[in-house]
């Protein structure tokens, strides 16, 4: 049960449901730390950030096993340098993660903040304690935010760890033709992570969201989901290029820019702006829907 150390913390008497000993500024930090600490000792976590983590070595381990050359465009982007360079290997495992694999394991994170806590009877106890519905909101969503940085990490240090131990591994030739040195490509690999993360926080919060809706914690993991599988159908349509720009997906695989040089941040600065509405939009309605509902009765 989530929090149950800050639960019994918490002062058995309360005023009106409010703590009266604990102060709230400072219970803030208390309670990140609580969620993080409970976020990352579950197994379903680790069993997720393990199975991203087997992308990038089961895309290198059949490279190395197979007999045949792949020609330039053939399979996911990228996955033809990989024999001539392991650093390639991060980025060609970062391409085939994020369609499915990276929103599937946000889509878990983040429908279980709320519902998760409401199935199993422990938020009322939550917002007995001097939390209050906003900041517990905003813990929910910075402990779903840092599974974020965590599930983009993995497979870009897996995928050069494996890379560099099956294949040879030197200066990187850029998609603008340039070559930069090793310690820049990491640098490069570092950028694209944070790229991706910061693409996925928009869905974080749809998914913070909907779980204030029910709770029924795998309805809500199960929609998130859903809401990201529909959301790239549409960016696919080509009949539909007017909305494509307003979809929380759309610049998902922009992250190419950062492979040239000089590096194009023009699709980094977009995906973030784009991001921000969503989380201000969704933030809102999560606010509105969790204020207002009736947890305490």
């Amino acid at each position: 049960m989530s929090f149950n150390n800050s639960v019994q913390a918490a002062p058995a008497q309360t005023n009106g449901g409010r703590g009266s000993s604990i102060p709230r500024g400072s219970f803030g930090w208390d309670l990140l730390g609580s969620e993080l600490s409970v976020l990352f000792r579950r197994r379903r976590t680790w069993a997720m950030l393990v199975a991203v983590a087997m992308i990038p070595i089961l895309l290198a381990v059949a490279v190395r096993l197979s007999s045949n050359e792949l020609s330039p465009g053939q399979g996911p982007p990228f996955l033809d340098r990989v024999t001539q360079n392991g650093l390639f290997v991060g980025f060609t495992a970062m391409v085939v993660a994020i369609p499915l694999f990276l929103p599937l394991t946000i889509g878990v994170v983040a429908g279980d903040t709320i519902a998760g806590e409401a199935g199993l009877g422990t938020l009322r106890y939550l917002l007995v304690a001097p939390a209050g519905r906003v900041r517990l909101l905003l813990v929910k969503y910075l402990g779903a935010a840092a599974f974020c940085l965590a599930a983009t990490l993995t497979p870009t240090i897996t995928g050069v760890l494996i890379g560099a131990a099956l294949f040879p591994v030197g200066p990187v030739t850029l998609l603008s033709g340039d070559t930069i040195t090793v310690a820049e490509s990491l640098v490069r690999s570092a950028l694209i992570a944070a790229y991706v993360t910061v693409s996925l926080l928009g869905l974080t919060m749809i998914g913070l969201f909907i779980s204030t809706l029910t709770d029924v914690p795998v309805g809500a993991m199960a929609a998130t989901v859903v809401v990201s599988v529909v959301a790239q159908i549409l960016d696919a349509l080509p009949q539909l290029s007017w909305l494509h720009p307003f979809l929380f997906s759309h610049y998902w695989l922009g992250f190419a820019d950062l492979l040239r040089q000089p590096v194009d941040v023009t699709s980094f600065v977009s995906n973030a702006l784009l991001q921000a509405g969503y989380i201000l939009v969704f933030g809102a309605l999560a606010y509105s829907r969790f204020t207002t509902k009736d947890i305490l009765s």
